[in-house]
């Protein structure tokens, strides 16, 4: 990621749970998935977000897009939600 900053500063929901209920909410703007996650857990957020007309960024590895969100583990996804929210 080129912005390691920008998702820290942003306003989002880490975790494949949470960013599946901002997408069903249609809360998310932005979707970050994490190339490397078991598609099991992705497959189903990714088909929704399609659906639901929400971007989808690719990252390349849960470590990289953890770290983007300033935590010390990876992550499977992120979605960065309206601020309102």
């Amino acid at each position: 990621m080129s912005n390691d900053k920008g998702l820290q500063d942003s306003n989002v929901r880490i975790g494949t749970k949470q960013t599946l209920k901002m997408v069903e909410y249609d809360k998310a703007i932005e979707v970050y998935v994490a190339e490397d996650a078991d598609s099991r857990v992705t497959s189903k957020v990714i088909a929704l977000c399609e659906k639901k007309g929400v971007k989808l960024t690719y990252v390349s590895t849960m470590r990289d897009l953890g770290k983007a969100c300033g935590i010390e583990v990876g992550a499977a996804m992120v979605a960065v939600v309206d601020g309102d929210e």
